[in-house]
């Protein structure tokens, strides 16, 4: 019988979570009266934290569902038409003016849209004060010359997708207006920005962005598609997700905050719904904080899936496929100390970076590192999968401070040229396999106890030369035997099985690793 040589402790971090779990707030359209609603988003597993409250969000943002009720009496109708764009008799001519196929919104209150523009905008241009209600009831505008639809000025301006309806916005390939702070975006606004409502919208963001916020965005509800050139959907100083369902292609980044100056912003948050984002750089990027809370965010395609200086998994559902790294902590305003995947074989000091998993479910699928931090990393409880890289250059799991395992379960394969353990002050106990040659995908990978009940199993999802475990049901100082084939009741990742058909490859003792290959080993 062969004995394995490598066994890994695996420890836990404490989450130190600013945004603790959260709900997710959407709206729902009856009638013509609106009332809003409150949903739980999508667990993954029962994770300790609780969803961060819409008290504690509003604080932190300019999101107030009381926004989204109104009296249908107030509405203002405007119906778009090429050339003959109205609005409804009655309205005070400075709330709305229609020059040629531009329709001007200049106060406060709630406007229902309704109709099309081949080639014209909306714009809203209110006080610093006025908070802008906009309906988009079957809508569809397109502009040759730049951006359909522009907030210039207001406190926080709605966008509102009636219930049943399908509404556009598509912008020009090339913009008449290019000056630094001429608007990029199909949906631009220089004011916070709320989009709500149960109906659909489309966005096609030739030139630049999809949608762009140069202040605070809240996606509370809807149906939204996106497609841009540039990012697909930008917040400055915040990007929240409460509800709803988006979905987002983008030439550069999928869902973002970028907010570098202020102290505090640049920060992302999924707090329900769900999000799909095929990237050609970023899939999900805070400058600051980067938190998934509940809900459902799959990157489909990226370079680095997600990408901030603090990144926080508390529940939900997050699943990464990556070019490079899966989850990378690197960035921010401390700087970065290898944004590119991790120290390689160097050595470099741990900076001010920090990956954070209390609960929910985690999967990688990267080229480049898996989960990957330039500071520390801390597991206290969810279920972290990684199916890292086959070129030993990268490592599934690449950490420049420590990694700590306190609880939740970790699966983490890939090749072994840079595999790298847990450190010391983890209190839960793990096993680390390498094995004589990589393993093809769809390889079952199971470990049986000294009585012979199965602990853990796990199907590659692609080729893999090692093997990361750890969970609860793993204990210090215990002998554990390694079998390949059997059974599995999953296709790929952790799940349950049997040792029917299975063939023993040799025994390992939890707890006792050699040092790893790469940053991270202790």
């Amino acid at each position: 019988m062969r004995r394995f040589r490598t066994a890994l402790s695996v420890t836990a971090l404490a989450l130190a979570a600013g945004l603790a779990g959260c709900s997710a707030a959407g709206t729902a359209s009856t009638g013509t009266s609106i009332t809003g609603t409150t949903t739980s988003g999508t667990a993954a597993s029962s994770g300790t934290a609780e969803a961060v409250s819409l008290d504690t969000l509003a604080a932190d943002t300019h999101y107030d569902a009381d926004d989204l009720t109104w009296d249908a009496a107030s509405e203002v109708a405007v119906t778009l038409a090429d050339g003959a764009s109205t609005v409804a008799s009655g309205t005070s001519s400075d709330a709305v003016k229609v020059d040629g196929d531009t329709a001007t919104i200049s106060t406060a209150g709630t406007y229902r849209l309704s109709g099309s523009l081949s080639d014209g905008q909306v714009v809203v241009a209110a006080g610093e004060e006025d908070v802008v209600r906009i309906i988009l009831d079957g809508a569809d505008i397109n502009s040759s010359t730049g951006s359909p639809f522009v907030v210039q000025s207001a406190n926080e301006a709605i966008v509102f997708l009636e219930d049943g309806t399908s509404n556009t916005l598509s912008d020009a390939a090339t913009y008449s207006d290019t000056a630094e702070d001429a608007p990029n975006a199909a949906l631009y606004s220089q004011a916070d920005l709320t989009i709500a409502g149960t109906g659909s919208l489309t966005v096609d963001g030739n030139y630049s962005d999809g949608i762009s916020s140069k202040d605070g965005l809240v996606l509370a509800a809807g149906t939204v598609k996106v497609d841009a050139a540039d990012d697909g959907i930008v917040g400055k100083d915040y990007a929240v997700l409460l509800d709803g369902a988006y979905q987002v292609t983008a030439g550069d980044d999928g869902f973002k905050s970028d907010n570098e100056e202020d102290e505090g912003r640049g920060w992302v948050l999924i707090n329900g719904g769900t999000l799909n984002v095929s990237a050609g750089d970023d899939g999900i990027k805070a400058f600051n904080t980067l938190t998934v809370a509940a809900g459902t965010a799959t990157v489909e395609e990226s370079e680095e899936g997600l990408e901030a200086q603090h990144i926080m998994i508390s529940d939900g559902t997050a699943t990464v496929t990556s070019n490079d790294d899966g989850v990378n902590a690197s960035g921010g305003s401390t700087g970065s100390t290898d944004s590119q995947g991790g120290m390689g074989g160097g050595e470099m000091a741990a900076g001010d970076y920090t990956v954070e998993i209390t609960g929910g479910s985690l999967t990688i699928n990267s080229q480049g590192d898996g989960l990957d931090s330039n500071g520390n990393a801390t597991i206290t409880g969810g279920t972290v999968v990684v199916n890292g890289p086959t070129n030993d250059g990268n490592g599934a799991l690449d950490v420049n401070g420590e990694l700590v395992v306190n609880g939740g379960t970790v699966a983490a394969a890939g090749s072994s040229g840079m595999a790298v353990t847990p450190g010391t002050s983890s209190s839960q106990s793990g096993v680390q396999l390498t094995f004589g040659s990589a393993l093809p995908a769809g390889t079952t990978i199971q470990l049986a106890d000294s009585s012979g009940a199965v602990v853990a199993t796990f199907v590659t999802a692609k080729q893999a030369a090692s093997l990361v475990f750890s969970s609860a049901a793993i204990t210090a100082g215990e002998e554990y035997t390694v079998y390949t084939g059997g059974t599995a009741q999953v296709t790929s990742g952790v799940g349950d099985g049997t040792l029917d058909g299975a063939q023993e490859q040799g025994t390992v003792t939890a707890g006792e690793y050699t040092a790893a290959r790469g940053p991270g080993g202790r």
